[in-house]
């Protein structure tokens, strides 16, 4: 079973180097760290499979030891010398780089390894695949330039094929310009001077690296779309290289055994019946199969494995004519804490596959049903952990292009003012394009109900436009267009944020056209002595001295959140599942080593939330 196979945990390996490189690498000491530091193999890093929702065997992982060097933004041409060693896939700043330096806009970033291909995968066409590297890389294979790409979210890949050399030893090297908060493209939180709820920069690799081997025909892309009133998966693919004749095979499978299976030809779509299906959600996140195969005359040509989810998302009036959020036809209260997704060792990159899930299973653990996944896009394993333990997610696009026009929230409600940023065409055009692109990656994830382009007005620039842009892109899911952003009346969603008491907006003036929302409240902060990403000035929306303190605050902020349900708040995000850098207002520590309020007590309190809108 695909799904078995992909969530089984693998248990740290010791570290396992060369006499040469135990000399010359190690984490950058000096900041906390989580407990899997010491579990990250250097030989083998982050060695899952990691694109779930496409699986081929024919792969091969190119994380590891390779050589960096820094160099001034002029320089074009591989340097003759390099710096140092550097782990892939952590960013040059992290500490589990084994670097810890920035770069900055006047620098590049220069990679360069020399691998061996495996057998099994040098052979017909080979794709350079690479999870996502922040921001603007250039890529060359044994010293032919293959390829550019801008984007620091969004995966990318390279057929290399023709610049392979005979034999298996082939060279890798990657030029990275990222200019961090100097430039107009979508960087999430990173800022060059850290500080309040901006953080490190990230610059270069900071996902997998890795290669496959495909036919000169073969999928490469997928899109999966569940229809749970019409009791139907809405299917299509993008193949590479197809000829006139060339049929795609899709199956659908539940523990095993065939469910719906239908053939179509190369660019046609297909609906496949799914009857009396089992839908998803989070009390019964249940997944079903899915094996795509590429046919000509008769001869499997490419195959491919994959899953889907049969699980709707909606809207729709209650009883008092408010807009209510629906989950398979039922209104069920979606609340989950704001997720940064940073890490004290590895900042966007997890240390191990098993930390990724970890952070899933306690915020499950804790009794939340929804994450937002704020400011960054993860991996596509994290997103895989969502769908099999079942956490419904909210996906924002990470902010660019910051500064300029703010957010009020009171003249963006009564008003609907066009209080739009007023961006540049080139930083426009770069946050669509990978807005575009992380949906397209995305798309295929259940967990997935909602997508928020704009947060607080950072960079928000025409917003009607661009959501009702994402809404046709994407008419399966729901788009809560500026989470506690200018309101322009626009978007299925309509979310405020208030700190740190809970707050709703008012039913009586947008309840019968947008569903309520409250998008950030709590930040409750307490700093965990030896827990810290610094000993002094840390700081959260609130700050308590104990955890008793905590517990007696957030109890009523669940009193008050609760009285809001009945009278039209359909989902509340809570800030925030970890410490990250100087807040110290998550639900765990940032190194993930301190709970704050014990898993059991916080389920207890939130079930009071779901038991409200029964």
């Amino acid at each position: 079973m695909i799904r078995k196979l992909l969530m089984i945990v693998v248990l740290a390996v010791p570290f396992q180097l060369t006499k040469a490189q135990t000399t010359t690498w190690k984490p950058v000491a000096g900041k906390i760290m989580s407990p899997w530091a010491e579990q990250v193999d250097p030989s083998k890093p982050l060695k899952e499979y990691p694109r779930p929702q496409m699986v081929r065997n024919n792969w091969q992982n190119l994380n590891g030891i390779w050589e960096y060097a820094i160099t001034p933004k002029s320089t074009n041409n591989l340097p003759a010398k390099f710096d140092g060693q550097i782990l892939v896939p952590f960013a040059v700043e992290s500490a589990l780089s084994g670097v810890g330096k920035t770069v900055g806009k006047e620098q590049v970033l220069w990679y360069k390894n020399t691998i061996e291909l495996a057998k099994s995968v040098n052979k017909d066409q080979v794709l350079l695949h690479f999870g996502a590297v922040d921001w603007q890389c250039d890529v060359y294979v044994n010293g032919n330039k293959v390829g550019s790409h801008e984007g620091g979210f969004d995966p990318f890949y390279f057929d290399i094929t023709k610049q392979l050399k005979k034999g298996k030893k082939q060279e890798i090297a990657i030029r990275v310009w990222d200019p961090t908060d100097d430039g107009p493209q979508p960087r999430g939180k990173q800022v060059k001077n850290p500080e309040g709820i901006w953080y490190t920069p990230v610059t270069g690799i900071w996902q997998t690296v890795w290669v496959e081997s495909v036919p000169k025909t073969f999928i490469a892309q997928t899109k999966q779309t569940p229809d749970v009133d019409q009791q139907q998966l809405k299917f299509s693919a993008i193949v590479e290289g197809g000829m006139a004749g060339d049929q795609l095979k899709i199956v659908a499978q539940n523990a095993g055994k065939t469910v719906s299976e239908k053939t179509i030809e190369v660019g046609a779509e297909a609906s496949l019946p799914i009857a009396n299906a089992k839908l998803w959600s989070p009390t019964s996140p249940h997944l079903y199969d899915l094996k795509i195969s590429l046919i000509r005359k008769g001869k499997v040509v490419d195959e491919v494995t994959s899953y889907f989810a049969m699980r709707k998302i909606s809207m729709a009036k209650d009883s008092k004519g408010i807009q209510r959020l629906l989950l398979n036809n039922k209104f069920v209260f979606q609340y989950g804490p704001l997720d940064q997704g940073w890490w004290p060792d590895g900042l966007y990159t997890a240390p191990t596959d098993e930390a990724l899930l970890f952070d899933v299973i306690k915020t499950k653990g804790m009794g939340f049903n929804m994450i937002r996944k704020h400011i960054k896009v993860e991996p596509a394993r994290w997103y895989r952990h969502c769908d099999s333990l079942g956490m419904l997610v909210w996906q924002d696009m990470p902010s660019g292009d910051l500064g300029g026009n703010r957010w009020d929230n009171r003249v963006g409600q009564i008003s609907g003012f066009n209080l739009d940023k007023e961006r540049s065409a080139e930083s426009e055009a770069y946050h669509k394009k990978e807005w575009k692109s992380i949906m397209e990656a995305l798309h295929n994830y259940p967990s997935i109900v909602v997508w928020v382009p704009f947060n607080e007005a950072w960079g928000q620039f025409k917003t009607k436009e661009i959501t009702e842009w994402t809404m046709q892109n994407d008419p399966s899911r729901l788009v809560n267009s500026a989470s506690g952003g200018n309101f322009l009346k626009t978007g299925h969603i309509l979310d405020i944020h208030n700190y740190p008491d809970p707050s709703m907006p008012d039913p009586e003036i947008f309840g019968d056209k947008q569903v309520l929302v409250l998008g950030e409240f709590g930040g409750l902060g307490l700093p965990v002595e030896g827990h810290t990403w610094q000993q002094k000035d840390n700081w959260g929306y609130q700050n308590f001295k104990n955890n008793d303190e905590l517990l007696k605050r957030y109890t009523r902020l669940m009193d008050d959140l609760k009285k809001l349900i009945p009278l039209g708040l359909s989902a509340g995000v809570y800030t925030q599942t970890t410490d990250v850098e100087v807040e110290t207002n998550g639900m765990m520590t940032y190194d993930r080593k301190v709970i704050k309020i014990p898993e059991a007590t916080l389920n207890q309190l939130h079930q009071s939330l779901y038991q409200a809108t029964q």
